[in-house]
């Protein structure tokens, strides 16, 4: 099968990384029509050779000229692909530089099975343990449908059975009262209704029998799926919340859910047939049996009430639109969503469940105890668990929620010893069933979610989202494990970090970068994190998040191709530069602004001396205005007589510049043509630093005379540049060179 093909069998979720994958730089139309021949070709060999780009680009050019006149040979009269169209796209965008068609596909490939890795490897396909499980629970839920379904014409044999010995004993006794005669004969025929009678009942006995098995089985089967199965997907939907890349898939759960609800359905169908049957025909021996049918039905019964209780779950946690990959974080007045679904797919129930939302329903003492706000929904709302999706479900979605603060009651309301941000509440979801004699109570909760007044607590309100859901495995939910937060073991928290780097950039932090990040956040040799250590004040979190703030912003593409090494130290990056060929550099995170900056380092060699250099960080504001490639491509220094020259000539280790970033250039812009508007001469900005002649060997942490000193340099060369009449840059363009 074609690696696409096997792309669009994953479900939503990797599916939406294969389209961010592909965002902004190859459509997914051409990748989809394209698809054999591109997976075809050796992308990887003509990422680095120009001639095979080129033949390669060619082989998609013929092929797209095939397929347009087959289609206008074809003459059909429904519209199909757009192949002139895809031809033009590959002409205008790559007919100069087919290498970069070559580069992006070679990577988009790579990224591709590393997308059908994690999801095998997530699936449980890496886990035999697993599959091993699955195919057990499998085999069990097969094999209660074929016992049902034997119990099923067992009784409807019985009930032949009956209706025959019914019509023997009544038409006998007519004809003997009719025929004197026939009296003699009575002993035989009442004989032959005895034998029947008996084998009716063991049969009885038989099916009674074999009913017990199924519920035996079904025991088995529904604290696979209540103890087991379901509490393991909560888990993993928690994992998901906060980043990872889990399968929260719900379609297998619910197959199961709603086969053994069937059969416990249809026992208890037959189980009533049973008993009607002796009504009708006046039997005596159930009161008898080993195992009474009324008994039998009650424990059906629980068993499917214990399932049912547990099928109704949040599908998708509370999100708010604003905040889609930060979900349980909620704002005052903002609405937000949410989507319940009811594993019991069943068509009896459609219809029949009507849920309604309850804030901390259950929680008030406690919170008051510790002095929490308390909150009301904007409006009381409720829905009806109908089928509305694809695949049939039984789904309801809240898509209009709201909170209002309630204000307290009465004086001597204690104050809260948490910070807002701290507050977990809960969103219960409450509804009963009434069916064929059942009635039982269900209840679903969300995870907790933490209300926020302000846009500027959403940061601090998502440290305490992954604190807790690191930590809380099981239910109930601990509403109040800030009040005495636990630590978290690095390697925990370490793989929280590393999976908002997933969400918002699409690629991992590697071993390399959570070791520089685990010498900024753990100051002790037992690997533990305190949550005062982590959250409070210019915390190591803040820090982190404007990183984050910064990729997701204006550096994803560079992220999640691995050109931004980010998480490295000052240390660290002068030994990994200082015996590499002068121009190579590194990007890395600013480890001092909090709002989240990048900057770029890179070694000279002079004199027999090795100097690396690092330019003033970048901003968010200034990466609005210039994006970092265009930055690094028309980067340069200044020296004396305004002679520039661009320093950055190799990506660590060894990449060529343009290679690395040719993709990402601004090529409208920089190869458009001058030209003349309104008197005036077309201009580009670029960034510039002033060099150092010779650049010096600066020790690590300037002086406060070295300060003063290159602030009057860059005085006496901004007077300079006015000497000869240079044009002056805005300040967002304008960087200063700091000596690492």
């Amino acid at each position: 099968m074609a690696q696409w093909q096997e792309l669009l069998r994953l479900d939503s979720a990797l599916q939406g990384r294969v389209s961010q994958l592909y965002e902004r730089k190859f459509p997914r139309e051409i990748r989809h029509c394209l698809c054999v021949l591109i997976e075809g070709q050796d992308w990887d060999l003509a990422a680095v050779d120009e001639n095979k780009a080129s033949t390669c680009f060619h082989a998609l050019l013929v092929y797209l000229e095939e397929q347009r006149k087959r289609s206008v040979q074809d003459n059909t009269i429904l519209q199909g692909p757009d192949f002139p169209g895809m031809k033009d796209y590959l002409l205008k965008n790559f007919q100069d530089q087919p290498l970069n068609l070559a580069v992006i596909l070679s990577e988009c490939l790579k990224e591709e099975k590393n997308i059908l890795a994690s999801a095998s490897e997530t699936q449980g396909c890496g886990s035999p343990a697993i599959e091993h499980k699955w195919r057990e629970l499998d085999n069990k839920v097969k094999e209660l449908k074929r016992q049902t379904l034997e119990v099923k014409k067992e009784i409807k044999s019985l009930e032949v059975l009956n209706e025959k010995l019914d019509y023997i004993m009544k038409t006998w006794q007519s004809r003997v009262e009719q025929h004197i005669g026939l009296a003699d004969s009575h002993a035989v025929v009442e004989e032959e209704c005895l034998k029947r009678a008996n084998f009716i009942s063991q049969t009885k006995q038989m099916v009674l029998q074999q009913i017990m098995n199924i519920l035996v089985l079904a025991v088995q089967a529904v604290e696979s799926l209540t103890d087991v199965e379901l509490p393991e997907w909560k888990r993993r939907q928690q994992m998901a919340c906060i980043g990872s890349p889990v399968d929260t898939c719900l379609d297998r759960l619910q197959e199961w859910f709603t086969a053994v609800a069937e059969v416990l359905l249809r026992v208890g169908e037959e189980l009533q047939k049973l008993q009607d049957q002796n009504k009708k025909y006046n039997s005596t021996d159930a009161s008898n049996l080993p195992n009474p049918m009324e008994e039998i039905e009650q424990f059906a019964r629980s068993l499917l009430t214990k399932l049912l209780a547990n099928a109704l779950v949040v599908e998708i946690q509370p999100f708010m639109s604003s905040l889609p990959q930060r979900p349980l974080i909620l704002k005052t007045g903002v609405r937000f969503t949410v989507t319940l679904r009811f594993l019991a797919n069943l068509p009896e129930f459609k219809c029949l469940l009507k849920v309604k939302p309850v804030f901390d329903k259950d929680v008030e003492e406690p919170m008051t105890v510790n002095g929490f706000r308390h909150f009301d929904f904007n409006r009381d709302d409720y829905k009806v668990l109908d089928v509305d999706t694809p695949g049939g479900g039984l789904v309801a979605e809240f898509g209009n929620l709201s909170l209002k603060e309630r204000k307290a009651r009465g004086k001597g309301t204690n104050e809260s010893r948490l910070a807002v941000t701290e507050e977990l509440h809960i969103i219960k979801f409450v509804t009963g069933l009434q069916h064929a004699g059942l009635k039982c109570n269900i209840e679903a909760s969300s995870l907790p979610v933490v209300v926020i007044s302000s846009t500027n607590q959403s940061s601090s309100a998502w440290a305490s989202v992954m604190w807790f859901n690191m930590l809380s495995t099981s239910e109930p939910r601990n509403l109040l494990l800030f009040v005495d937060p636990p630590p978290l073991m690095w390697q925990q928290l370490g793989q929280a970090l590393s999976w908002q780097f997933l969400s918002v950039g699409q690629r991992e932090l590697d071993e390399n970068q959570l070791s520089m990040l685990k010498d900024k956040i753990v100051d002790n040799p037992d690997d533990v994190v305190h949550w005062s250590n982590f959250s409070k004040n210019e915390s190591a979190w803040i820090w982190i998040d404007g990183i984050l703030n910064l990729i997701k912003r204006h550096l994803v593409d560079l992220w999640r191709d691995g050109f931004i090494m980010g998480f490295v130290s000052r240390k660290r990056t002068r030994v990994l530069l200082q015996e590499k060929q002068p121009g190579t550099f590194l990007l890395r995170f600013s480890e001092s602004n909090k709002d989240g900056a990048i900057t770029f380092s890179w070694v000279e060699h002079s004199n027999g001396e090795t100097h690396v250099h690092a330019v003033e960080p970048y901003t968010k504001q200034e990466l609005s205005a210039v994006s970092l490639p265009d930055i690094i491509s028309r980067y340069s220094l200044r020296a004396q007589w305004n002679v520039t020259r661009n320093p950055l000539l190799y990506l660590y280790p060894d990449i060529p510049k343009d290679t690395a970033f040719g993709r990402y250039y601004n090529n409208s812009e920089m190869s458009a043509p001058k030209k003349v508007v309104d008197g005036y001469l077309d201009r580009r900005l670029a960034s510039f630093s002033d060099s150092p002649t010779p650049p010096g060997s600066p020790p690590r942490e300037m002086s406060m005379d070295m300060e003063i000193n290159m602030e009057i340099h860059h005085m006496l060369m901004e007077l300079s540049s006015d000497l000869f009449e240079l044009p002056e840059l805005p300040d967002i363009y304008t960087s200063h060179l700091e000596c690492q």
